[in-house]
């Protein structure tokens, strides 16, 4: 279950240096999100997510890091199915009109918590 969480912090890593370098890709993503209740995929992943990391952190190498993770992502996810598709809408619409910049800081974040994952496990 450690190589799991390893692998999808891999994963995290490469989705931050793709949006650090084409910052558009994000943009469009959150385009593709908006319409209808694909919104509700998000919570889903997130509550994936949650459970892989939950599931998987006795395995691990510091193990409160990842359970830190899982509650984030079970947090994250409810939160995604409370706002719904309507109310996620705008939240949506703000992170496309930001700058590069902003886009780019956001990158920096999934690529710092990637690589604490992959530490972590």
């Amino acid at each position: 279950m450690a190589f799991i969480i390893q692998s999808l912090g891999i994963v995290f890593v490469f989705v931050g240096i793709l949006h650090l370098l084409k910052p558009d890709i994000a943009k469009r993503i959150m385009g593709f999100l908006k319409k209808g209740k694909r919104i509700y995929f998000v919570g889903l992943l997130r509550f994936a997510l949650a459970v892989i990391f939950l599931l998987g952190a006795r395995e691990c190498d510091i193990k409160w890091v990842i359970v830190v993770l899982g509650i984030l992502f079970i947090i994250s996810g409810l939160i995604t199915f409370m706002l719904g598709p309507r109310r996620a809408g705008p939240i949506l619409d703000w992170f496309q009109r930001q700058s590069n910049i902003v886009v780019r800081l956001i990158a920096v974040i999934i690529l710092a918590v990637g690589v604490i994952v992959i530490y972590s496990a």
